[in-house]
């Protein structure tokens, strides 16, 4: 699910509890948490609207609309794409991985299972090893965009983005508004990983 930067903002102080979509059918599920730029957010139910008449202000207000006009304005824009659905949010926290991403003091346990986890992803690529490659790149040239290190690498754009998030999942990169840039973490494992 994509919110506007300032409705985000407002679901992570409580002001914004709602969201409504229209789907087909549900594309989340309660109980899912999304990564979003201001941190966690929790589904905590997902309901098709069965009236939408029935919707008033205050449902309009709690989903970040000015007035209950515009947010059947917005929702008469994807009339007849589907049922219209009425997400429950609530704010879980920070990212955890952002406390990763400053970790720059790490064991030799953590080194090991990192290098563990690097190799297993190598292993089932099949491109080959490809994690120091990236890191390196990325190291390089940070907040590149992701066409232009996919181009250095000779890989399609969105198999880099996918091999990205599996180093940001480890706490190792960091996606900037343009590009990405290592992480402390990942900068002092590159030290362990260099020859």
């Amino acid at each position: 699910m994509l919110f506007k930067n300032d409705v985000l903002k407002r679901l992570a102080d409580g002001s914004v509890t709602t969201a409504f979509r229209c789907w087909k059918k549900a594309r989340i599920n309660e109980g899912t948490k999304l990564r979003t730029p201001v941190g966690v957010l929790e589904i905590q139910s997902v309901e098709v609207v069965a009236e939408e008449e029935r919707l008033t202000a205050e449902d309009a207000g709690r989903a970040g609309y000015v007035s209950l006009a515009e947010l059947r304005k917005e929702l008469n824009r994807y009339r007849g794409k589907g049922n219209v659905y009425r997400i429950e949010l609530r704010y879980a926290g920070s990212d955890p991985r952002e406390m990763l991403w400053e970790q720059d003091e790490l064991t030799d346990a953590e080194v090991d299972e990192l290098k563990r986890r690097l190799q297993r992803y190598d292993k089932a690529s099949r491109r080959g090893p490809w994690t120091l490659q990236t890191m390196l790149l990325i190291q390089e040239l940070s907040g590149s965009r992701a066409a232009e290190l996919a181009d250095r690498m000779a890989w399609e754009p969105d198999a880099l983005k996918i091999n990205v998030r599996k180093l940001k999942e480890l706490g190792l990169t960091i996606s900037l508004g343009t590009g990405y840039k290592l992480s402390s973490r990942g900068i002092r494992l590159l030290k362990h990983l260099q020859p």
